[in-house]
């Protein structure tokens, strides 16, 4: 087909892809994008402010940690909450990918958040909530993901990076219970 409003016999819509150089302002979301960008964006807002609470539970956790004996889980959770700070950045970065602004409003991080804070004291009940945390935080990405689907490939396989971490973490917490 030689018309340029027809897909080509590749089945590529060239006609869409020349409309891709409009609206520029956009970014890189064209017309083509059929992901309800309203809906992800709210996914992604309260996945960073997870990221956030897990990132202070894991810093306090880390200092308030002590003892020789405790030498092992210190430097897990100060690994992990640098890994949940990367992964509030990839989330704020996607969201400003798709046209939306970052929540990092502290007042309402509480209640947006999927996982709690935790302020114990005893080493065993940090590690627990920490796996508690980390086993939420895995279910809400997995939910998340099977959500948006195939409506938003980059998002979609940004959120199974994450939860393949969270994984990780959740079995590091695993294996740091007695």
């Amino acid at each position: 087909m030689s018309d340029n409003n027809q897909p080509q016999a590749s089945g590529i819509d060239t006609a869409a892809i020349r409309a891709a150089a409009q609206n520029l302002s956009d970014g890189p979301v064209t017309a083509g994008y059929k992901g309800d960008r309203e809906a992800v964006l709210k996914m992604l807002n309260d996945a960073l402010a997870t990221e956030l609470v897990c990132i202070n539970r894991y810093k306090r956790h880390y200092y308030t940690v002590s003892g020789k004996n405790n030498a092992a889980v210190k430097a897990e959770f100060l690994e992990h909450a640098g890994e949940e700070e990367k992964h509030a950045d990839w989330l704020a970065e996607r969201i400003v990918q798709l046209n939306g602004t970052p929540d990092y409003n502290p007042a309402t991080l509480h209640e947006r958040s999927h996982a709690e804070y935790d302020d114990s004291l005893e080493v065993q009940s940090m590690v627990r909530a920490d796996l508690i945390a980390e086993r939420v935080a895995i279910e809400a990405y997995r939910q998340m993901i099977e959500r948006i689907g195939d409506t938003d490939p980059v998002t979609t396989q940004l959120l199974i990076k994450i939860m393949a971490e969270e994984e990780e973490h959740a079995d590091d917490m695993r294996d740091l219970l007695e």
